[in-house]
């Protein structure tokens, strides 16, 4: 079966990959779209170390082939949406409702996949860019067959992590104000997050004007496009600045442009030896600094959801999809991606 492999060296996409039937507890899905993450090339890049060869993606959709003994909320047929978190469900975290949490959804990756009899690493316990995957049951959410999977195939990542961050983490409430800067997959999440939350000043800031149009489609009531004009804005600061780039001087920006009782929320993904530096009295005033994994989202409660704002038209879902490309086009979805010219590129199977 085809997939996109990153060898260490170079990603290509290889046409002989084999993937293991499901093990109790566990899912095979026919993966029918995946969302270009930057965290995807991050793991090219550096600066998300992984063990390789790795089979990338992690934000997919599709329809379940097969199920594991014990697998009741699946069946063959229904159409699923992907998460990357496979938590344990026992644990502490996870009786709590803090599956994010979860020790072991972080735990050493697994081989499902081979290519000539070697073993091949998954990544992010979903490695969405392969023709099939097999993924914990817990990962695989059902989802209304009349959502489309090249939509649905977003949620599993860039909406639970945008969304998720403003409604779980920050939890912004009516009248709030809210900066967002980066306005890329994940920011457009947060700015359609902010929006449903009912912030009433919604600042997005992003370097490249070309994505004033969209970051207002999704609930920006203000464009800027340098972080240093925010204040000509939000004279006092905002309740809410979330950074989603990853540049540790922007950390600093989002920190600076706190009001009283603010929240900054860092979202981005700087290198992994990256070091922020502030002013530590910049926080007095009960300021705060929160990080946030995977939208501190429970997927089987979170994605449903997702899904019926969707269908009430509240959720942004096939506006996000900028441009639909075949796998054996992924250097050209990866060169849009990284030009800056599409809010998410989805391959297709």
């Amino acid at each position: 079966m085809k997939g996109v492999l990153f060898d260490g060296r170079r990603v290509h996409v290889v046409h002989d990959l084999e993937v293991r039937e499901p093990l109790a507890g566990e899912v095979l899905v026919r993966v029918v779209a995946a969302g270009l993450c930057h965290s995807d090339l991050s793991v090219v890049d550096g600066t998300i170390p992984f063990p390789r060869p790795v089979v990338l993606g992690h934000e997919g959709a599709g329809v379940v082939e097969a199920v594991g003994g014990g697998v009741t909320h699946v069946g063959v047929g229904d159409h699923v949406a992907l998460s990357t978190l496979a938590n344990c469900g026992t644990c502490g975290e996870c009786d709590r409702g803090r599956p994010t949490m979860c020790r072991k959804a972080i735990g050493a990756p697994g081989q499902p996949f081979s290519r000539g009899g070697e073993g091949v690493y998954q990544f992010a316990s979903n490695s969405a860019f392969a023709e099939r995957t097999v993924v914990k049951a817990v990962q695989a959410v059902k989802i209304p067959k009349e959502i489309p999977l090249t939509s649905a195939a977003l949620i599993g990542c860039g909406v639970l992590t945008g969304v998720g961050a403003v409604l779980n983490r920050a939890r912004v409430d009516r009248g709030d104000s809210v900066v967002v800067i980066g306005a890329g997959g994940v920011g457009l999440n947060v700015l359609q997050g902010a929006r449903i939350a009912g912030a009433l000043r919604v600042v997005a800031v992003d370097s490249n004007p070309g994505k004033e149009d969209v970051a207002r489609q999704f609930g920006a009531t203000d464009f800027l496009s340098d972080v240093g004009d925010v204040r000509g804005v939000l004279a006092d600061g905002a309740d809410h600045v979330f950074e989603c780039v990853g540049r540790v001087e922007l950390v600093r920006a989002a920190i600076d442009l706190l009001d009283r009782h603010g929240q900054a929320v860092l979202l981005g993904m700087p290198a992994a030896d990256a070091e922020a530096s502030f002013v530590p009295a910049a926080l007095f005033l009960d300021k705060s600094v929160l990080g946030c994994r995977y939208g501190s989202s429970r997927p089987q409660r979170d994605i449903r959801l997702y899904a019926e704002l969707y269908q009430e038209g509240r959720l942004l879902l096939d506006e996000l999809v900028t441009r639909v490309y075949p796998v054996e086009e992924f250097e050209a979805a990866v060169a849009d991606a990284l030009g800056g010219r599409v809010a998410r590129g989805v391959l297709t199977f």
